[in-house]
């Protein structure tokens, strides 16, 4: 039975994209951990970490997120291990996520002028105590635009999320559009939904570019 596409359609949009949200916070939470820890290897006098770390990224950048989403997906099971659409989108994303924040982080971490890293050296820091007061604490004003940039990307992305069942806005969208026969009103609701999310975003990402005067 076909339905008229109104309020209360908008309203279910609306509260799927609380999923969207939660999707993108925990999947960024889960990129940030293993993104650090890939920028600090790829940083460390150790070659086979570096090694390690440099072809992680370059495998996963080179390979397209929905290939991550159904690999963990319908791959997992055959290794007898059950994951529901939640859980395989997490785990994707943070896979996918990691990869992407790992550079950014390098790339502002080895912007830090070298001489820098000899101020710390002879203090007598150690190197994790040089990344920690001296390093870090510097690399983060430059890191944190691109990081939000990246951070407007991820909400978008998690779109992909539906093809595995994941119920958030797009995939919310597919069923009321198939419910009304309006997909252009409702994909164009879904639109904007997903550009009052990432608008904000976006603007607070440029004014952090200014406000932290990242180009010099």
């Amino acid at each position: 039975m076909i339905r008229e596409f109104g309020l209360i359609d908008v309203m279910y949009l609306i509260a799927a994209a609380r999923w969207t949200i939660a999707l993108t916070a925990v999947a960024f939470a889960g990129s940030a951990v293993l993104g650090l820890g890939l920028a600090i290897l790829r940083i460390l006098p150790i070659a086979p970490l570096r090694w390690f770390s440099a072809t992680y990224i370059q495998l996963v950048q080179g390979t397209p997120l929905l290939v991550w989403l159904f690999l963990i997906f319908f791959g997992l099971p055959l290794a007898g291990i059950s994951v529901n659409p939640w859980i395989a989108a997490a785990v994707a994303f943070s896979v996918y996520g990691s990869a992407f924040l790992g550079e950014i982080w390098r790339g502002a971490l080895t912007s830090i002028a070298k001489t820098q890293w000899e101020a710390g050296s002879s203090l007598g820091l150690s190197l994790a105590e040089q990344l920690r007061y001296v390093i870090i604490p510097q690399s983060i004003r430059i890191a944190i635009p691109p990081t939000v940039g990246f951070l407007v990307q991820l909400i978008k992305n998690t779109s992909l999320a539906a093809v595995i069942g994941f119920v958030e806005l797009t995939r919310e969208g597919q069923l009321t559009a198939a419910g009304t026969y309006k997909p252009f009103a409702v994909y164009i609701t879904v639109a904007c939904i997903y550009f009052a999310m990432c608008f904000p975003l976006t603007q607070w990402s440029r004014s952090l570019e200014r406000k932290l005067d990242v180009a010099r």
